[in-house]
């Protein structure tokens, strides 16, 4: 048997049940975030980004670990976050805006059915033996390496608007450890391209912790009516209608005094 499964092997064995366990606890961790998306019936900031890139990762591992002998304990923990990730997004398209639910169903049938189909026929039919499994181990790796750069905007807001708002702590803080986890199991069996993904993944979650320790308990910039920006609650559509908005009241305010400064001329000209 495969290092990673073998009783002879017990510390990849333990690696590989506990990467399965915490990845486990990864997936549930954005359940707070979808308790407050049913309880709201709104989506609010939340982006469904991390959830299809997530969905994508864990199909390609499957169909990595199906070629590869043995690798059980990666078809295991993907399987279930393929059907957490699926259940996630069912969720998120009930409850988003009309524009997000257009933007969300383009997103998965453009990743995870386009791009995922592209990548199953060009692989079943242009390579052969270990070269399928090297290329698809290199596509993997990529991918992998896009589930922890994808909450990088949630970052860059939480930065922007000093709040920590949309930023689970749990998730981040699971993604780490489950990051140091995997990167053990995949140096045991020497398997480079479930490690090196990894690395990234560590340092992504160590700075969205840091981050969050740094900003939580803030309420966030304040705009001048009290409120927290725009871009921290809605998206660059709702933020252009609201200027839009702003433009057409300035306009009106505008036509009113003209309308005004006609209305002095004529009654100066009826009192000469």
């Amino acid at each position: 048997m495969a290092a990673g499964l073998s009783l002879d092997h017990p510390l990849p064995f333990i690696f590989g049940i506990l990467g399965n366990l915490i990845s486990f606890m990864v997936y549930l961790a954005p359940l707070p975030t979808f308790y407050r998306v049913c309880r709201k019936k709104s989506t609010e900031g939340f982006s469904c980004l991390p959830y299809v890139v997530a969905l994508f990762a864990a199909t390609l591992w499957i169909f990595y670990a199906l070629l590869k002998p043995n690798a059980y304990l990666l078809i295991t923990i993907n399987t279930v976050g393929c059907i957490i990730e699926t259940a996630y997004l069912l969720l998120f398209f009930a409850y988003a805006s009309k524009a997000m639910k257009i933007y969300t169903a383009k997103l998965v049938l453009s990743v995870n059915l386009g791009v995922f189909g592209l990548i199953l026929v060009l692989t079943l039919f242009l390579t052969r033996g270990s070269q399928r499994v090297q290329v698809l181990g290199w596509i993997c790796m990529c991918f992998s390496v896009s589930v922890f750069v994808a909450p990088l905007s949630i970052i860059r807001l939480v930065i922007r608007t000093k709040s920590v708002e949309f930023m689970p702590f749990w998730l981040s803080f699971f993604l780490t450890i489950s990051a140091v986890v995997w990167f053990g199991y995949g140096l045991l069996i020497k398997d480079f391209y479930v490690a090196l993904p990894n690395v990234l993944g560590f340092i992504f979650g160590i700075l969205q912790m840091v981050l969050y320790i740094a900003y939580k308990g803030r309420k966030g910039e304040k705009s001048n009516d009290g409120t927290l920006p725009i871009v921290a609650k809605t998206g660059t559509a709702e933020k252009a209608v609201e200027t839009m908005h702003k433009d057409s009241v300035q306009l009106s305010q505008a036509a009113g005094d003209e309308e005004k400064v006609d209305i002095r001329v004529k009654n100066n000209c009826l009192e000469v």
